[in-house]
């Protein structure tokens, strides 16, 4: 917890549901509105930040995961898979590659888990030293159109047009950030890292410049609209990341790591069997729920959210039975597959 950047958001709202980042703002109708149309900040300040560094870091991580990271050069970052021997989902992690080190920003809930595995394959030989720094530092997200504007309201020169989790050092008065572009969803925006002592300023600066402040609620509704993944919901042993729409993380160019043979297998013989898709829905529906078309079933429902658009949820459907516009019932409700920004279905 960091006490002095609770204050100041409790003092402007901010209620509190079992985690040390605000749930709510009590504007969750305006916050959702501005992610659309104007620019929110996010504290994701509960997710880990794991640091990867010493000679072997790249070649380290490269064997661990599902992307390229010896092409990476300082500046640059990536998404990445860590995924079990049998191909099967651990985390969907942002890595940022500094000087000399390597920063992943990783799911809330697989920090320690993560850390652990990580640590499993670190042997004598290796130059790897692999360090928990999430106690250190505050993550912000900026999410929405208005997000270039407001960095340069600020006095920064906005990313515009460059890569995904580029990112560099900028100073802020006494706030010393990392930003990177992008956001965790398929939305405008950034990624700020701040060391946790600067945090309460930093977040001052953005609100005052015109971010209005999203709880984590919110932040749960836009992701399963963007359709992202997480932990326990869509990434779990029952899953591989080509079933899980994350193509775009995984490099089949490169050579092994832990997983490789199952996914280069699936991607070479087309056999991925289920796909993540929304649902739009006629009726609530708990995840977990039995997805069935024409009376047969076809997959399951792992997250729900109620939006200002209609009842929507993400699901696992075998491919065979079709993909975007396929009817569908989910439990006691009608639906229809949609597809969702920030997953893909085959190598792009």
């Amino acid at each position: 917890m960091i006490q002095d950047l609770q204050d100041i958001q409790q003092s402007a709202g901010a209620t509190f549901e079992n985690t040390s980042v605000p749930s709510s703002f009590g504007n969750d109708a305006a916050a959702m509105q501005a992610a659309r149309q104007g620019v929110v900040v996010c504290d994701r300040s509960h997710w880990g930040l794991l640091k990867v560094s010493d000679d072997d870091r790249l070649r380290y991580l490269h064997n661990q995961s599902t992307n390229d990271f010896q092409k990476l050069q300082p500046g640059q970052g990536c998404d990445t898979v860590f995924v079990t021997s049998t191909a099967r989902t651990i985390d969907l992690a942002t890595a940022y590659i500094t000087e000399d080190a390597v920063v992943l920003l990783v799911s809330p809930n697989r920090r320690e888990y993560l850390r652990q595995w990580l640590d499993r394959f670190i042997f004598p030989m290796d130059r790897v030293e692999l360090n928990d720094i999430s106690k250190d530092y505050a993550t912000f997200s900026l999410i929405g159109p208005d997000s270039d504007a407001l960095l340069q309201k600020l006095g920064l020169e906005p990313m515009v047009g460059e890569a995904y989790s580029t990112h560099q050092l900028v100073q802020l008065k006494e706030a010393n950030v990392l930003l990177a572009v992008g956001n965790g969803l398929a939305i405008l925006g950034y990624t700020l890292i701040v060391p946790r002592e600067q945090a309460a300023t930093l977040w001052n600066q953005l609100v005052s410049a015109g971010a209005v402040p999203m709880g984590d609620r919110v932040w749960e509704q836009l992701r399963i609209e963007q359709g992202r993944p997480v932990p326990d919901c869509e990434l779990t042993e029952d899953y591989n990341p080509l079933e899980a729409g994350l193509w775009q993380t995984i490099s089949f160019e490169k050579g092994c790591y832990i997983g490789q043979e199952t996914i280069a297998r699936l991607n070479t013989y087309k056999g991925v069997k289920q796909n993540l898709w929304g649902v739009r829905l006629s009726n609530p529906a708990e995840p977990g729920s039995i997805v069935t078309a024409e009376g047969e079933k076809v997959g399951k429902l792992t997250s729900f959210t109620q939006t200002e658009k209609g009842l929507f949820g993400l699901a696992y459907v075998r491919t065979k039975a079709g993909g975007a516009g396929l009817k569908v019932q989910v439990g006691d409700s009608e639906g229809e597959l949609v597809d969702v920004p920030f997953l893909t279905h085959d190598y792009r």
